[in-house]
């Protein structure tokens, strides 16, 4: 019996996250899993009625969860940053969730803007830092609001933070690179950083890099990429790509340069995992508010994240159900990965994903 914690969010959050739920229960009837869903308000409109965004009482109850399936979080009448900070972050933060996984997948028949490129070009794992660097908040002002005004946010790590996100990347890259799917030769891990710039955090990342490397796994290739030449070949060569393991910052802008050559947000899902407690799944899209109510936004990030928390959770032959299903669909059901230009509503795209797992 599976215990997951529901947060639908904000705009279209709560309409992607009932296709998901949908599909869920499809696949636990299919494979033979339980579960039981328990929803949570947390969003703009609870900060706009109470002024909370993530109360401590509601992380202890959270850490109760095998798993979270969150919606979206973004209000327009919230100002930017008291959502994501209070919720996002702090919810990563706090359940210690030091891995945000994120699979840039093109699926067939989805359009990308790169030139000659399809789904054998663009399939690699970016595997990134997700409770350090610049997020930690570390830093201030002084003379604020003045003309001699200085503001500092610096990055930060420790070797602990390093080395467990080193060891999950190549842990991953074992199990899941191109050689292990047979699509290559090597299981190839890259660490993306700047060393000839962040010459203390990244020679950090660098040293650990290689010595965890050539100790515990001579077995996966490793390679170094500059984030600048990184952000170059994503759009030119992202055939090179196994999988990435880079910081937070540098993990946050190169997984949305990623999601936009898979076809867009509304495939992109991500995973803030936790190993060894609590992990949360999200289309990583936002909450999309001027789409809100319509039935028209892209179900499928949703449930691409929620094939993402079977995997994890083990379930195994049901994520790969679903994986499948939106490979089918895309292929030949779907016009656009657009909202508005599915050729489907929203509810219609999940019942489509539902009834062909169910068939198969």
């Amino acid at each position: 019996m599976y215990k997951i914690a529901v947060i639908p969010g904000d705009g279209t959050g709560p309409e992607v996250t009932a296709e998901a739920l949908k599909v869920l229960k499809t696949v636990a009837d299919k494979f033979g899993f339980k579960y039981e869903s328990t929803e949570f308000d947390f969003g703009g409109e609870r900060y706009k009625r109470t002024g909370e965004t993530l109360p401590e009482s509601a992380l202890e109850e959270l850490r109760g969860f095998n798993a979270i399936l969150l919606g979206a979080i973004g209000h327009p009448d919230v100002a930017p940053g008291i959502l994501e900070k209070g919720i996002l972050l702090k919810a990563r933060f706090e359940l210690d969730q030091y891995i945000n996984l994120r699979p840039v997948r093109l699926y067939p028949g989805v359009d990308t803007p790169l030139k000659d490129k399809g789904p054998d070009e663009i399939d690699y794992c970016v595997v990134r830092e997700n409770t350090g660097d610049q997020y930690t908040g570390a830093g201030g002002f002084t003379l604020k609001g003045t003309p001699d005004e200085v503001a500092v946010q610096t990055a930060v790590y420790n070797r602990f933070q390093v080395d467990r996100c080193l060891r999950y990347a190549f842990e991953y890259t074992r199990r899941y690179g191109k050689k292990a799917r047979n699509k290559g030769e090597h299981n190839t891990l890259a660490l993306v950083g700047k060393t000839n710039v962040l010459t203390y955090v990244y020679d950090l990342w660098e040293r650990a890099f290689h010595e965890m490397g050539e100790k515990e796994y001579p077995d996966v290739k490793r390679e170094y990429y500059h984030v600048d030449a990184t952000c170059m070949w994503m759009v030119k060569n992202p055939e090179l790509f196994d999988v990435l393991v880079t910081g937070n910052m540098f993990g946050d802008i190169i997984t949305d340069l990623g999601a936009i050559t898979q076809g867009g947000m509304g495939l992109a899902a991500g995973g803030n995992i936790n190993p060894d407690g609590v992990s949360m799944f999200e289309p990583i899209g936002g909450s999309a508010p001027k789409y809100t109510g319509k039935g028209v936004i892209n179900p499928l990030a949703a449930i691409c994240a929620t094939s993402m928390m079977l995997e994890t959770l083990g379930e195994q032959d049901a994520a790969t159900a679903i994986e499948d299903t939106v490979r089918f669909l895309t292929a030949n059901k779907l016009k656009s990965m657009d909202a508005g230009r599915m050729g489907y509503s929203t509810s219609e795209v999940g019942d489509l994903v539902a009834q062909h797992v169910a068939d198969q």
